[in-house]
């Protein structure tokens, strides 16, 4: 979408994956504060930017993040629906010179969403507009945005890039949505620098320590499948693809965590042509490609029980990445085997 006008906590251990680093200029003397930066996306963004040098503040909840996962970064524990929110995250911002938010603290379970849709509105919508009012208040103007690829429900394209018309088929795309919504209308009210980054299937680690850990996407429901010697299921092999199950676009969350420092170091440009980036890879994998791939980096034969459709899901959703190269000079460094491989990694030790 067109914008609209208006050296600290270093872990001794070694990444799963080599991190890349893109050069995109200089991030020092700014303090980034993020939210949900304990859990599972957020403490890749957090160790990167320490790893940096940067001066790192997390506001989580801790419902589902883990405190140890973001070193010595000043946490302040608040839920960012709640009435104190606004106030706690003006004190922050005062108290530690913040500069910059990437804003990924969400509910994300998209069933759950579809079985309490109000809750999904005032956690996800009711934190972003706190989040908006504490920033406009304290004068903080830089916002990331973690959206979603949920956004774009079923598209009849193979792959879809940011232009594509946005109609969310669940509550929790829709608050994603409406999220990119209210950043665009503070950039029009008063000037916020907003990006949003929109992520297709997020798996993988970077260190062992933050590994995902909850089972709730394809990857780690397979990994916990295998540990469980249980068979996993498949929802439906009858789709129009070539081996009859779903596709998508998985990206290793090193490369997403990486996206997140090239869109803080964005929002400093003069020229800012877009305020919405797919990121992805550009390569689709099916079902049992991944289930194949599980299967040859653990060497255990994986036989999945095959389950009618789910209703909604589309054959295919892959990421058009051309836009988040060109701009940002961003582009995915790890493939499917390498997500797989970094799991198994800090599984087996």
């Amino acid at each position: 979408m067109l914008l609209p006008n208006a050296e600290n906590a270093k872990s001794n251990s070694k990444p799963c994956v080599e991190a890349c680093f893109y050069g995109f200029g200089s991030l020092k003397g700014m303090t980034v504060l993020l939210t949900g930066g304990a859990g599972y996306i957020g403490s890749h963004v957090t160790r990167l930017l320490q790893n940096r040098g940067e001066k790192v503040v997390v506001v989580d909840d801790l419902s589902e993040g883990i405190r140890s996962r973001i070193g010595d970064a000043e946490l302040v524990q608040v839920d960012l629906s709640s009435k104190e929110a606004v106030s706690l995250l003006c004190e922050t911002f005062k108290t530690h010179k913040v500069t910059s938010v990437v804003h990924l603290a969400a509910r994300k379970k998209v069933g759950e969403s579809v079985e309490r849709p109000e809750w999904y509105e005032e956690q996800n919508v009711g934190g972003m507009k706190n989040l908006l009012a504490a920033m406009k208040l304290s004068g903080v103007n830089r916002l990331v945005f973690s959206s979603s690829a949920a956004t774009y429900g079923v598209p009849d394209v193979d792959q879809v890039d940011e232009d594509f018309d946005c109609k969310p088929i669940n509550p929790y795309g829709q608050t994603k949505l409406d999220g990119e919504h209210l950043a665009q209308a503070a950039a029009k009210d008063w000037g916020l620098r907003e990006v949003s980054l929109r992520y297709f299937n997020v798996a993988g680690t970077g260190w062992p320590e933050l590994m995902d850990t909850q089972a709730a996407n394809l990857v780690p429901i397979v990994f916990q499948s295998l540990a469980k010697n249980v068979s996993p299921r498949v929802f439906g092999n009858d789709f129009p693809t070539e081996d009859g199950t779903c596709v998508r676009d998985y990206v290793h969350v090193l490369d997403l965590a990486e996206a997140h420092l090239a869109a803080i170091d964005y929002l400093d440009r003069d020229e800012r042509p877009y305020d919405v980036f797919n990121v992805g890879t550009g390569v689709g994998s099916s079902v049992l490609d991944v289930i194949r791939e599980i299967s040859s980096v653990s060497g255990t034969e994986i036989v999945p029980v095959i389950e009618p459709r789910r209703p909604g899901d589309p054959a295919s959703l892959n990421a058009n990445v051309n836009r988040i190269k060109k701009v940002f000079g961003w582009s995915a460094k790890h493939d499917l085997h390498d997500i797989i491989s970094s799991v198994w990694k800090a599984q087996s030790l």
